[in-house]
């Protein structure tokens, strides 16, 4: 849509040359979604934003669950026509332009490869599924059918992450040397997700590991982007229970290193960190930018220079919310290849949670090979 400005100047240009008609400016249809699972708590957070945007419209809700489907039904006064027990219901009755899921992990690798044989792109929750194997199959379904798999993460949409690239991008910090980065809160018993979010988060063939898939697999997506897409030669990992009484099945506390040739990450997935955090350091070899939240940066661009602190605008659409991405997707007005939804990105995400998972239960270095 043009700014209002420069659509004043265009209107008036067309009635003059009588060129105005109802469709010149009108807004393209809302992007038919549905929602697969409710089991991921994230949704709880989603589903409000519908009636705030007009890019997408939630043509259904897919659960197996039916008190889940009747408690979100009533949380959020939604039409009970919305609702569909199997993805074959769904289609049955809908036509979905695309999927946004909100299973398990353990279940994302099933529903992208339905979508697939129905042609339908996808936006999953972090991470991309459970194991290197799984996504792979899962690149070779979006390949075959000419899908778009997009992972969802809330540092996508920070302002300061994509500064802090920005800088990288310029080569204002000079090549990278160092990036550290710490993601994660109490713990999700701790701070009250639900009972269903709860349970398959602490089960192993569920999500994967604990803290250490949960929160490792922000870092190592946006590790990748600032490598643009380059996997680390190898990855060590450790991870431990801290808190056996409430987590006896998975970690929840982790630490992963990535070597690059020129360069080390050190990742710091957690359910111990006193609160909640996500920030990221990015030294290079001269100068530093650290992403301290979603929208504030600290950053010291040479020796001489003093730090200095900064408040980062907003991003622009459609790159400022899920939601908007994902109809610009779905589209064809963004092509995602690089960037921290992407497919290819997230395949590398893969690999390195993949080999930092055998890592910890090996207790040696993981070297990674190109893959296929």
């Amino acid at each position: 849509m043009p700014a209002p400005k420069l659509r004043t100047a265009l209107l008036a240009v067309a009635v003059v040359s009588g060129l105005t008609s109802p469709q010149m400016f009108a807004q393209p249809a809302p992007v038919r979604v549905a929602i697969v699972g409710l089991e991921h708590g994230h949704v709880v957070g989603f589903l409000p934003q519908f009636p705030k945007q007009h890019d997408t419209e939630l043509v259904g809700i897919v659960d197996a669950d039916p008190a889940l489907r009747a408690k979100y039904e009533q949380q959020f006064h939604l039409d009970p026509s919305l609702f569909y027990a199997t993805l074959d219901d769904l289609f049955a009755h809908q036509q979905p332009q695309a999927l946004l899921v909100y299973t398990s992990i353990g279940q994302h690798r099933r529903v992208i490869e339905a979508a697939a044989a129905h042609n339908l792109d996808v936006m999953v929750e972090k991470p991309l599924t459970l194991s290197l194997d799984d996504a792979l199959a899962i690149r070779r379904a979006a390949r075959e059918h000419h899908i778009q798999v997009l992972v969802n993460y809330e540092t996508t949409w920070y302002s300061s992450n994509r500064a802090v690239f920005d800088l990288l991008r310029e080569n204002r910090l000079g090549e990278i040397r160092k990036v550290v980065i710490h993601d994660g809160h109490q713990g999700p018993k701790e701070i009250g997700v639900q009972p269903e979010f709860l349970q398959w988060l602490t089960d192993p063939t569920e999500n994967g590991a604990g803290a250490l898939y949960d929160f490792g697999c922000y870092g190592a997506d946006l590790m990748t982007w600032f490598m643009h897409g380059e996997a680390p030669l190898s990855v060590t990992a450790v991870a431990q229970t801290d808190k056996p009484q409430i987590y006896p099945r998975v970690d929840d506390d982790a630490t992963i290193i990535l070597r690059y040739p020129r360069a080390q990450a050190v990742l710091m997935p957690s359910w111990n960190w006193p609160f909640g955090r996500k920030d990221t350091e990015v030294y290079g070899a001269t100068g530093y930018a650290i992403a301290v939240n979603a929208t504030q940066v600290r950053e010291r661009l040479s020796e001489s220079s003093p730090e200095v602190s900064l408040t980062t605008p907003p991003l622009s659409a459609p790159e400022d919310s899920s939601l908007h991405y994902l109809a610009a997707v779905v589209r064809g007005e963004l092509q995602p290849s690089g960037d921290l939804t992407a497919l290819d990105t997230n395949i590398v995400v893969m690999q390195i949670l993949d080999a930092a998972r055998q890592s910890v239960r090996t207790g040696k270095t993981v070297t990674l090979h190109p893959l296929p």
